[in-house]
């Protein structure tokens, strides 16, 4: 008898995200979501932390724009 384990918990790092679900879990537009996802992927570590990088781009940028 062979004994075999299968993992349903968080898929792996080297699994690639869906467009839709990355999108939606950063809150990015689809082709934002694209873009990071083609630039970064297919590690979900490297992606999740280009979203941020990219958030906190954008905040700094909108911070500056309010001061103007």
């Amino acid at each position: 008898m062979i004994d075999q384990q299968i993992d349903i918990g968080a898929p792996a790092d080297d699994q690639p995200y869906e467009v839709t679900s990355f999108a939606r879990k950063h809150g990015l537009t689809i082709p934002i979501a694209d873009a990071v996802l083609f630039a970064k992927g297919p590690s979900r570590a490297a992606c999740d932390t280009a979203a941020l990088a990219f958030l906190c781009a954008v905040a700094q940028y909108a911070r500056k724009q309010g001061r103007r």
